[in-house]
This record gives C-alpha cells, sequence and structure tokens, in this order.
C-alpha cells in the first residue's frame, strides 16, 4: 500500500480496510482529568471520498448527537468505499455540563477557524480545521434548534451553488433553507476552504425526537448511497413528501410578556391573519392572538411555556423558490 492511501489522523496513521478510534485531545478540566473527545474512523479497503459527520459543535443539542450516534451503532459508518469519520460530540465541556456554550463561555460555532494560542474553544476549532477537516471531501454537520425553538428538519445551505444543491434534494429533509454562512461559523470556514458541507438542524435543545433522528440518519444514508459508499444491506427510502425550499423568512415576535401556547405546529402551510398561538397571563385577565403576518411555510415553533417580550416565537418563509 503506498503512503498516499493511508490516512495520517491525530499522529495516528490509519490504512484502507483499517478502523481506528483515535483522540481528539484539547485540554483538561481544571481537576487536571483529560477529556477526550473519540473520533471513529472507518476505511474501505476500496479507495473513495472522506465524509466527515460532526454534530455537539453546542452541548445542548442532543438530537444530533443521537443521529451520528445512530450511524455509527447501525454500522452506516462502514464504507463499501472510501473513507467516514464521525465525531459524535465535538463540544464534550459542554455535552457533560449540558449547556450550549464552551467553559469559556464561548459558542465554538463563532469562533472559527479558531488559533493554537487562543481561548478554550478557539483551540478546539483551530485543532478540528488543521488536523481533521483537510481529510474530508464533504462534511454532514448535525445541529438542533436553540433552548425550546423546534425547528422542523432541515439542510441549510447558501444560495447558488450546483454541488449543494444537489447533495440537499438527494438528503431529502422536508426542508431546504437557503441561509448565508455566519461569520467565523464551521460551515462558512469549510466554506471558504471549498469543502461542501451539508448543515442539518432539527428539533429542539435537550429532546431527542424520533422523527427528526430518522429524518436524519435516512438523509445520510441516501448521501453515502449517492457517493457509491453505503453499503448492500442497508435499505434506502424516498423522501415521504416534497422539498419546500426556502429563499427569504422571518421571525414573529412576541409583542408581550406572559404564557404562551401555540396552536400550529412546524411544516404547516399558513395564510395571512391566521391565528398562530395565544400569550395569556397567569390570572385570566389577558389573551393575546398571535396572527400570521403573511402566507408562509412554519419551520420553526417555540414551545416554550413562558416568553417574554421580543422572545422569537414562529419562524415563517416569506419567499418560496417555485
Amino acid at each position: 500500500m503506498s503512503e498516499k492511501e493511508i490516512l495520517h489522523i491525530l499522529g495516528t496513521k490509519v490504512a484502507l480496510g483499517e478502523s481506528a478510534k483515535v483522540s481528539f485531545n484539547v485540554a483538561k478540566l481544571h481537576t487536571q482529568n483529560t477529556i477526550d473527545v473519540p473520533i471513529i474512523i472507518e476505511r474501505s479497503k476500496k479507495p473513495g471520498p472522506t465524509v466527515l459527520i460532526t454534530a455537539g459543535i453546542h452541548g445542548d443539542e442532543v438530537n444530533g448527537v443521537e443521529i451520528v450516534r445512530q450511524i455509527i451503532a447501525k454500522g452506516i459508518n462502514k464504507p463499501k468505499k472510501g473513507t467516514i469519520i464521525c465525531i459524535p460530540v465535538i463540544n464534550v465541556f459542554g455535552f457533560i455540563h449540558m449547556d450550549r456554550e464552551f467553559p469559556d463561555g464561548r459558542d465554538l460555532n463563532r469562533v472559527f477557524p479558531g488559533g493554537k494560542n487562543g481561548s478554550l474553544a478557539s483551540r478546539v476549532a483551530n485543532k478540528l480545521m488543521t488536523e481533521i477537516v483537510p481529510h474530508a471531501d464533504l462534511i454532514l454537520d448535525f445541529h438542533t434548534g436553540g433552548a425550546d425553538r423546534f425547528n422542523a428538519a432541515q439542510i441549510r445551505i447558501v444560495k447558488n451553488e450546483v454541488v449543494l444543491d444537489e447533495l440537499a434534494e438527494i438528503f431529502g429533509a422536508p426542508i431546504i433553507y437557503y441561509s448565508k454562512n455566519l461569520n467565523k461559523s464551521f460551515r462558512n470556514t469549510c466554506y471558504k476552504l471549498g469543502i461542501p458541507m451539508l448543515l442539518f438542524e432539527g428539533g429542539k435543545s435537550f429532546n431527542i425526537d424520533k422523527t427528526i433522528t430518522n429524518t436524519g440518519v435516512n438523509g445520510t444514508k441516501r448521501v453515502l448511497d449517492h457517493l457509491g459508499m453505503l453499503k448492500s444491506n442497508f435499505k434506502v427510502s424516498k423522501p415521504k413528501k416534497s422539498c419546500v425550499k426556502i429563499v427569504e423568512s422571518k421571525w414573529i415576535r412576541a409583542n408581550h410578556s406572559g404564557m404562551f401556547k401555540p396552536n400550529k405546529s412546524v411544516n404547516t402551510i399558513i395564510k395571512k391573519g391566521d391565528v398562530l398561538g395565544h400569550i395569556t397571563d397567569p390570572y385570566g385577565s389577558f389573551n393575546h392572538f398571535v396572527k400570521a403576518p403573511n402566507d408562509g411555510y412554519l419551520f420553526n415553533v417555540n414551545e416554550s411555556p413562558i416568553i417574554y417580550q421580543g422572545d422569537a416565537i414562529f419562524h415563517i418563509s416569506t419567499k418560496l423558490e417555485s
């Protein structure tokens, strides 16, 4: 086997046909205990693309972690050709503490590409970008709606990218949401390097939703099958419904604080003036109707029973791709 067919990653050599679990060791806890982030590598004997599958950039996004866990547990990550690298929990610090951010208070997804002498989050971003990402030909990154905001299953990509459009349609999530790459995000940094990424969003923090996880796992199988990497013992299902492509959208924010009860769910077509929910007070003296400002497709609903004025409560499309 030639040297170029050997994967050199985090000080470990992984040849074609081999499996490995390597440690993404960045820092210790304040108790001096080492925190190791396991990276699961599976290589076919047959050369092919390298797909990186990640989750847990935010420590509270357990739904994404569960998707990657299932991919590993079911053996979907053992390719017919090429290499699959899985990182189920990137922000293991936040995952341990059930916190979105790093112990230094930073959002990992806002510090890329990071620096080797920066903050803890910055160092993790830097190591990910220098030692793992350069090996990837495609990245599938799994996320979850923040706090109590429940995201419909969706793939987020930038507009007018032929490769991303094709892969997003193959993934088969109910929604493709065209959104700009955020500065210093993982997605934007990989985009600048020319590495395509499908960012999956679905569900809400601290929650595992079966429909969302099934969508993520099935979408991954479709993409791997398209690349010729999925073993023949796995069935590939067709998406249950046609894809909605959202070009522009807006958040409806609460005009009042109080107790909140939505009466529309995600993946719903709404009309201008439809009552989407109610904001009330604990004393029965106040009842505010939240109405849709325009026709659109509802793809995020805040499920928190208590909200404050200005909170984002519904995310609806304002422009769909015809």
